[in-house]
């Protein structure tokens, strides 16, 4: 059986995406090598957004170019938001791949590698002919949890982001379609979905006038489906976040209360040069809303440092709305210059060593407000959903709460399982319990539909 490997860099949607690229080479009658030297098609599903996944992708194609070197039957593919954003100059610099697609493009991928990965031809393909990676066959990593595609691309034009001109305009999958694989999902066993989008909660508007719907109507409809428990969704607008999104949420029980909830920059002036379309007041009075509407609420955040033009001021600003908002947990990024986008042209580049001792403040900042956050779990009981065993400790178990932070346990469960943890000590970045036997422990329900008590 000839085998394959997928390397993934980046964001919940390449995750997603990598697992119908699996599915797809399985289908094709391929079976998943436990290394890239030890398959015989090699996958590199990309990210650009940033500067380091390109550095990162390069060395990795050093690697594999070298294996190809001493096996030419080799195939090497790049798929991804790097391969679209590189597509005159993908197969220049990078000789020795032989097959590249844009992330709208997965499902072409079987019809270059043919049924069993014969008969390579070199391609690629564009935004002109995208597909929902979610209509592929899916390989999923795990039988409790699973990504579900609600949209791709995004309307947006943020300045320093590549991800329109790679994932084209937005595009909302119908709402049965999602529903159907979310029912399936349930009867499969998994117990939590996350819907994906690159702006999930503006889901449906371009499904008009044939379909009048929005995104706190799904949530309702899958908070419907029997036998799922958890949903999340990522990532959502703060310009989009609006009331029946809100309302679902307060309302749907398996809704969780967590949310990531870009922030950027705390300025109001760089948030206008982002291009953002809100500025420091909106955010932060949804944010009130938000905690005020939903209790117990984790929000999260992306932030990014030294964007063009950023002065102390500016960067005042984003420490004052983080301490003012304390977030439990923060993505922070030092801004990193993409061609394509209106940023990497502006004036008033911010240096790059002013860009690192700012972050190392933001990052001591949002460390301690997590710390003080996951102390005060201490003392409570939270419902965690098993993953398996500890990755630091085989003896200890590991999950995450309903707020989406990484619980270290002592106790019995399997993975999938829904149990109660009582928290007995913290860091900045996890918990750690001992399960708590109570009547709302339960087994996760398999394709059989058999459930029990702990």
């Amino acid at each position: 059986m000839r085998r394959y490997h997928v390397t993934t860099f980046g964001c919940q949607m390449n995750a997603h995406d990598s697992e119908r690229i699996k599915g797809l080479l399985e289908d094709l009658g391929l079976g998943e090598a436990a290394t890239s030297e030890e398959a015989d098609v090699v996958v590199f599903n990309t990210c650009t957004i940033r500067e380091k996944p390109d550095t990162k992708l390069a060395a990795y194609l050093g690697e594999a170019a070298a294996s190809k070197r001493r096996d030419p039957s080799k195939v090497i593919a790049v798929g991804g938001c790097y391969a679209e954003a590189q597509q005159e100059r993908i197969f220049s610099l990078y000789p020795d791949v032989d097959v590249a697609f844009g992330p709208g493009s997965i499902a072409h991928l079987g019809d270059w590698l043919g049924a069993g990965g014969v008969g390579i031809a070199r391609g690629r393909f564009g935004l002109d002919d995208r597909a929902f990676a979610a209509e592929l066959p899916q390989h999923g990593e795990r039988s409790y949890q699973a990504w579900v595609q609600v949209s791709m691309g995004c309307n947006s034009t943020c300045s320093y982001c590549i991800v329109p001109a790679v994932r084209g305009r937005e595009q909302s999958r119908r709402p049965g379609d999602i529903l159907a694989e979310v029912t399936q999902l349930a009867s499969d066993g998994v117990r939590e979905i996350t819907l994906l989008g690159q702006n999930v909660n503006s889901w449906g508007r371009d499904l008009l006038p044939d379909i009048h719907t929005e995104f706190g109507e799904l949530l309702r409809a899958c908070d419907a489906v029997d036998g799922i428990k958890r949903i999340r969704f990522t990532s959502p607008h703060p310009k989009d976040f609006r009331e029946p999104v809100i309302a679902a949420m307060a309302e749907c029980a398996s809704v969780c209360e967590q949310i990531h909830l870009p922030l950027q920059s705390g300025s109001s002036r760089i948030l206008k040069a982002m291009r953002r379309t809100y500025d420091r007041d909106r955010y932060m009075a949804l944010a009130e809303k938000l905690r005020d509407r939903i209790p117990d609420v984790a929000l999260g955040t992306d932030i990014i440092v030294g964007f063009p033009g950023e002065t102390e001021a500016d960067f005042a600003d984003t420490l004052a709305v983080v301490k003012e908002v304390a977030f439990e947990s923060a993505f922070t990024f030092v801004y990193s210059p993409r061609s394509g986008t209106d940023a990497a042209t502006m004036a008033d580049q911010v240096p790059h060593e002013v860009k690192i001792e700012r972050m190392e403040r933001l990052v001591e900042l949002t460390q301690s407000i997590a710390r003080s956050k996951n102390a005060a779990r201490i003392g409570r009981i939270e419902e965690v959903l098993v993953e398996g065993p500890s990755r630091t400790d085989p003896t200890q178990l590991r999950g995450r709460t309903r707020r989406n932070t990484t619980v270290n346990f002592t106790g019995s469960a399997q993975a999938g399982d829904l149990v109660d943890v009582i928290i007995e000590s913290s860091t900045s970045t996890t918990l750690r319990g001992t399960q708590h036997a109570t009547a709302s422990s339960t087994v996760a329900t398999g394709p059989t539909g058999v459930s029990g008590r702990l």
